[in-house]
Formats: C-alpha cells, sequence, structure tokens
C-alpha cells in the first residue's frame, strides 16, 4: 500500500475515532440522533458536492442509484446498531469488536469473492490488526453480564456489516466508477430521506435531542463522512483488502478516548493491543 493511501487511512482513522466518541456521548439518543446527523451530514457537504459533480460531471445515473440504495440501506442498519450498542455497552467493548469483525470479514470477502491477494506481509499485517483489536476489546476478559453481552452482541452485528458495505462501496467507487465525494453524500441525503418518515411522527423527541446533542449532531455530522471519504478514496489506490484492516488504527485512539475521557479501565492491556495493532498497520504499509 503506497503513501498517499497510508496517509489517507491515518487521517481517517483520527476522524473515525472522533465521531464514534462523540456518538458514545450521546448514547441513547437512537434513531432520531441517526437521523439528525445523516441530515446534517448532507446539508454540510452539499457545497463540495456540488462542486465536485460541477468539476468531474454526473455519474451514469443506473450505476449511481445502485450504488447508493445499496450503500445507503446497508449504512443506514450500521448507523442504528452501533447507537444502539453505544446505549447499552461500553464503547471499549462495541468499537473494538465491531473494528475487529468488519476488517477480517471484509479481507475474507475480498480474497474469495473479488480474488485480491495481498500478499504474505498484507495477510499477516491484517491478522496483527484484527488481533490486537480484539485485545483491546476483551481486556476485560469474557463479559458475563447483561450489558456486556448486549455490547458484544451489538459490537459483531456491527462489525458484520461493516464487512459487507466496504466490500460493496469499494466496489461503487472502482467498478462503477463512483465519485468518493459525490457517493458518500448521495448515500448520506439517502439515509435521511429513510429516516424522515419516523422523524416526522416524533418532532418533540428530535427537537430534545437537537437541544440536547447539538455538539454531538454537528461532530458526527462533519467527522463521519470525512472518516469514510477518506476511506473512499484510498480505496481507488489500493486493494480493498488492505485498506479495511489499516483502518483500524482508529481502535488505538478510540481506547484512548475511551480511557482518558470516559474513564473506562485497564489501560496498559488497551495499549498491549494498541502495540500490537500498530505492527500489523506497518505491514500493511509495507506490503
Amino acid at each position: 500500500m503506497g503513501l498517499a493511501a497510508v496517509l489517507l487511512v491515518v487521517t481517517a482513522a483520527f476522524a473515525h475515532a472522533g465521531w464514534n466518541f462523540f456518538a458514545k456521548r450521546a448514547g441513547a439518543a437512537g434513531a432520531g440522533f441517526v437521523w439528525l446527523t445523516a441530515t446534517c451530514s448532507a446539508a454540510l457537504y452539499l457545497p463540495v458536492a456540488a462542486a465536485s459533480l460541477f468539476w468531474i460531471g454526473v455519474p451514469a445515473l443506473g450505476d449511481w442509484m445502485q450504488g447508493v440504495l445499496v450503500s445507503a440501506v446497508l449504512h443506514l442498519a450500521y448507523f442504528l446498531l452501533l447507537q444502539r450498542g453505544y446505549a447499552v455497552g461500553d464503547m471499549s467493548v462495541v468499537y473494538p469488536l465491531a473494528r475487529g469483525t468488519g476488517p477480517m470479514l471484509a479481507m475474507t470477502i475480498a480474497v474469495l469473492v473479488l480474488g485480491e491477494r495481498p500478499g504474505w506481509l498484507g495477510a499477516l499485517g491484517g491478522l496483527l490488526v484484527v488481533a490486537g483489536v480484539f485485545v483491546i476489546g476483551l481486556s476485560d476478559g469474557v463479559p458475563r453480564s447483561g450489558a456486556s453481552l448486549a455490547g458484544v452482541g451489538f459490537g459483531l452485528l456491527t462489525g458484520s456489516l461493516i464487512a459487507i458495505y466496504t466490500v460493496w462501496d469499494a466496489h461503487a467507487v472502482t467498478g462503477l466508477a463512483l465519485s468518493p465525494l459525490v457517493f458518500d453524500w448521495t448515500s448520506n441525503l439517502a439515509r435521511s430521506v429513510m429516516l424522515s418518515p419516523y422523524a416526522a411522527t416524533r418532532r418533540t423527541q428530535i427537537a430534545r435531542t437537537w437541544r440536547e446533542h447539538r455538539r454531538e449532531v454537528l461532530a458526527v455530522a462533519l467527522l463521519s463522512p470525512l472518516a469514510y471519504i477518506l476511506v473512499l478514496f484510498a480505496m481507488q489506490l489500493a486493494p480493498v483488502s488492505l485498506v479495511a484492516p489499516a483502518r483500524e488504527l482508529s481502535i488505538v485512539l478510540a481506547g484512548l478516548l475511551a480511557w482518558r475521557l470516559l474513564g473506562e479501565a485497564q489501560p496498559i492491556r488497551r495499549m498491549t493491543g494498541a502495540v500490537v495493532v500498530l505492527a500489523g498497520v506497518v505491514l500493511l504499509g509495507i506490503a
């Protein structure tokens, strides 16, 4: 994986850890929070998306609609599951399990379905990343409480969706040649439209969520698309089987945020996992 792709992925990792921290702070805000973030994202990135369309032209309508509709459904399910996971479980459990399950499945799908061959260094790097993520995520041992088990369940389900949408979105920006920026903006808009009936029948709840979590909504609305747009550009420069695991550098940053700002414990074990993750990212960078 080249230097440009590595820089894109590392920058995306910072943005990704940041927006997940704010999503966790919103806690049980639920589907209303998801609608607000998608709507605000569509509004914030509208000028950039319009400029991109003007610069590169409008893509083929059939490919555009196909790519966006499938992606929007997958991402909507992902955001709803993730937000529910943050409502019932710790960030240090949900986030690592989601991010650890996703790249391993994405690499497997990319190799088996797309025919990619990452080489032994790339494969070893991906395995180290996933191993480090699980060391961090299970730093307190096997969860036994109902809340911990629920967090594990939502983390694993979210990770499965990450694997599916990663491979699909990689196909959209490579096979269908869709602009990452326009593609992600349209996906945000589509998610907002899909949740609009829900929001329309819960205006009081939506207004309360906006009052209580305005900062979190705007932070997620800004950072979430930025993180994923950078990853989509990276997928145009490097195989998805390498980009998907490399993204998991964000788990190191998220672990630090959970420890320092959310008061979650086990920093020594968590940083041991972080070293393993970094080793995997280095191998992916030279693969």
